[in-house]
């Protein structure tokens, strides 16, 4: 025998607010967990936020389908064979999902091979970065200019990722070949030590002039390198080059191309 609709619909209202309790719970839950784990066992902020995002994800879905099959049977369907043909029709949606399946296989390895996390700088095909979602099927950066791109992982077929490790800042100054070679290398050993000491947290290693890196009738070119922290290296770059600008302006006769 049916309930009445407004007993019906009072059910159905109370199931709701249960998914919205149950949803938040589980969220608050999934946070809490990952920030002892994350204190315990010492793992990187953006991989915990990776998991946290695609754990919380994956928990919403699953409320989600427990809510529909709860009112479905609250309104007299019996899903007992609905689930039970769901494997017929999950077999035919699947020719017609190949895209979704590649998604989330894609999405998969992904977080496996740990190839990025929530926070990490990448460029995906022509797309550059921070990864603000990692899911099994969708990938979410954000531009540098604001833009959110949303990249389904299947269309993911090469990534790089540059957040991983030092990095480098690299400065090639041209120069006029007739100019002091020896006062030149050492104006810009003076602004390397002078980069140095004001970055000493930003840098791991030098700034260090390698030498002439190229040469020919009328310019010579001098490279100066240094290793840095992660996201540092644009930064360094610029003060590298302003350093050494200044010194060279001290030394009117030295003709600078850039």
């Amino acid at each position: 025998m049916l309930l009445s609709g407004s007993f019906i619909l009072l059910q159905m209202f109370l199931t709701y607010i249960i998914y919205v309790l149950m949803r938040a719970s589980a969220s608050k839950l999934i946070q809490t967990g990952f920030a002892k784990i994350q204190l315990r066992k010492n793992v990187s902020p953006g991989r915990a936020l990776t998991l946290e995002s695609l754990i919380r994800n994956t928990t919403n879905y699953v409320l989600a389908f427990l809510l529909i099959v709860t009112l479905l049977q609250l309104v007299g369907i019996k899903t007992t064979a609905i689930l039970a043909g769901a494997g017929v029709a999950g077999l035919a949606v699947g020719f017609g999902a190949q895209g979704l399946v590649s998604d989330v296989v894609t999405g998969f390895f992904l977080l496996l091979e740990k190839q990025l996390d929530v926070g990490d700088y990448v460029t995906i095909g022509t797309f550059s970065g921070v990864v603000e979602q990692l899911g099994l099927k969708t990938t979410i950066i954000r531009g540098m200019d604001g833009t959110l791109h949303y990249l389904p992982n299947r269309q993911i077929t090469s990534l790089s990722n540059h957040s991983r490790g030092n990095m480098r800042a690299l400065v090639d100054i041209s120069i006029d070949s007739s100019a002091d070679l020896d006062l030149m290398t050492e104006l810009i050993e003076d602004a390397c030590r002078e980069v140095s000491a004001n970055n000493e947290e930003s840098i791991i290693e030098g700034p260090n002039v390698l030498g002439v890196q190229e040469f020919d009738s009328s310019n010579m070119v001098i490279r100066v390198l240094a290793k840095t922290v992660n996201g540092k290296q644009g930064e360094i770059e610029r003060q590298i080059r302003v350093a050494i600008k200044r010194g060279m302006a001290r030394q009117p006769s030295m003709n600078i191309e850039h």
